[in-house]
């Protein structure tokens, strides 16, 4: 046999493999259309990408885009129990006081969401609150390493985030010496997020006798085959008196050591009140799920709000949501506040790629004349995730509202503001992977002087901006437009 017909050979036998490969990709096309239950959009994504990288797309497709059992992985049948009979009576209370019209104004103007929050999250309604916002990590891990030194019963501490570097090594340091003084201390990770992170290293923390949780932990080293579906919840709780919920995670990066982002601009809270209770039960859900361990099952360990003193009478509920749920409690708190603001509404998010109903109904609020204001970063640390963002903040920028570039760092703060009376910030961005994807918690906080400061904290933030106009957006390069038609076609699977 010659080259000539060994060429020819070759040629046709890998004419065969490649429309073998593409008759295999159309079958799992299909799969994916007619066996997962998905948003149309999403589906054609991933059909999208399966014809374009036939098996690498369906592989991918097996990492990411497989629907999660809708089911409740967090149950607890004992917590179910009490939050019921609490919720019922706080919706017979709220009743009774709207037919009245003795409910606090905070509340008044907001009681349908709160009343579809504890309907739908559990989110009691917690009030004796204060809340202390944090938008440097050297003050928020400075405040957080006194609170922890003053622990006397437990601390809860789980983020998405550990990295076994400087800023963990000093936080373990407390860690150890209060295990040391009889303080129960449990670490809960996520196992992508902590992924740099050595299994040898939580060895280590639970021979000090810190007890430690991996909420889906890698299979082989490193490598983690479940992207989507991930714990990005950042919680701290002390003795039930102190929690923080926001941005921050756990590493370098986020006390401004990292060259790369520079100035890293998050914003965390730090409540103390009956809220902390609810972040406790938020965490005991999670670590049960992870460890088997009920913390429910004991008295000193309960989230019944004790008295607690506080400087303010803040009104808060915790709001959590996840693949495992029906609704997307927290994008619906997102759309609730967007579609009766009357004024103002302002956005920050590092991650902006919503889906259809908050994209129209933040045009909408655009163009009736409502000020919406959107800050983004003007740095990428996820190329595809910023194109599509700015694809995005460019359509609303069209429709009327204002899209400010952060230039002072890297922006992580993840919240919404309504009409400087009641703002959510916590974990969740502004995106459908927080949306629909991952597991959250934001904190609403109806109080007007505390979203007065927060409105105060933003407008602060626009003087590190610069303002994307449409005449800029419009006059963007032929590649800028590439990039972001692209991404925005992946925007339901980024």
């Amino acid at each position: 046999m010659n080259w000539a017909e060994t060429w020819e050979i070759t040629k046709i036998v890998w004419r065969y493999v490649l429309m073998t490969l593409v008759v295999f990709d159309i079958i799992f096309a299909l799969i994916a259309v007619f066996f997962e239950r998905k948003n149309p959009k999403s589906v054609w994504a991933w059909i999208l990408l399966m014809m374009a990288v036939p098996y690498v797309g369906f592989v991918l497709y097996l990492l990411a885009g497989t629907t999660l059992n809708k089911r409740r992985m967090f149950r607890d049948k004992g917590f179910e129990e009490m939050m019921r009979n609490r919720i019922h009576e706080q919706k017979k209370e709220l009743e009774r006081l709207s037919g009245d019209r003795e409910l606090p104004k905070e509340l008044y103007d907001f009681k349908n969401l709160v009343y579809y929050n504890l309907h739908n999250s559990y989110a009691v309604l917690s009030d004796g609150n204060d809340v202390d916002v944090f938008t440097s990590g050297q003050d928020k891990f400075a405040a957080l390493k006194e609170d922890l030194k003053k622990a006397e019963k437990f601390i809860d501490f789980q983020y998405y985030i550990i990295r076994n570097d400087e800023l963990f090594e000093e936080i373990v340091e407390i860690l150890k010496e209060k295990v040391g003084q009889g303080v129960e201390v449990r670490v809960l990770y996520d196992g992508l997020g902590a992924r740099s992170t050595p299994k040898r290293y939580w060895k280590k923390l639970k021979a000090m006798g810190i007890r430690v949780g991996g909420f889906w932990p890698a299979w082989f080293g490193k490598i983690n085959f479940r992207v989507n579906y991930r714990d990005h919840r950042k919680i701290v709780v002390i003795d039930n008196k102190v929690a923080y919920v926001g941005g921050f995670n756990i590493g370098r990066e986020y006390i401004d050591m990292e060259e790369k982002f520079g100035h890293w601009r998050d914003t965390h809270l730090r409540i103390t009140g009956d809220a902390a209770y609810m972040l406790h039960g938020r965490f005991a859900l999670d670590w049960a799920y992870v460890t088997g361990e009920k913390l429910f099952d004991r008295e000193d360990m309960g989230i019944v709000p004790r008295d607690n003193p506080s400087r303010d009478n803040c009104y808060i509920q915790i709001v959590s949501s996840g693949p495992d749920s029906d609704w997307q409690q927290i994008r619906d708190n997102y759309l609730y506040l967007i579609s009766h603001a009357k004024h103002t509404i302002y956005i920050q998010s590092p991650y902006f790629i919503p889906d259809d109903c908050i994209l129209n109904a933040l045009k909408l609020a655009a163009q009736s004349g409502i000020d919406v204001r959107i800050m983004i970063p003007c740095k990428p640390d996820h190329p595809f995730v910023y194109w599509a963002t700015r694809c995005f903040a460019g359509e609303l920028v069209e429709a009327g509202a204002t899209c400010y570039k952060y230039e002072g760092g890297f922006l992580h703060a993840k919240g919404l503001i309504a009409d400087d009376e009641v703002y959510t910030y916590g974990t969740a961005n502004m995106d459908i992977r927080s949306f629909a994807l991952d597991f959250e918690v934001n904190a609403v906080v109806y109080d007007k002087d505390k979203a007065h400061e927060m409105t105060e904290i933003f407008l602060n933030d626009v003087s590190e901006c610069s303002v994307m106009t449409k005449e800029e957006y419009k006059k963007r390069k032929f590649i800028i437009r590439f990039k972001e038609q692209i991404s925005r076609l992946l925007a339901p699977v980024l």
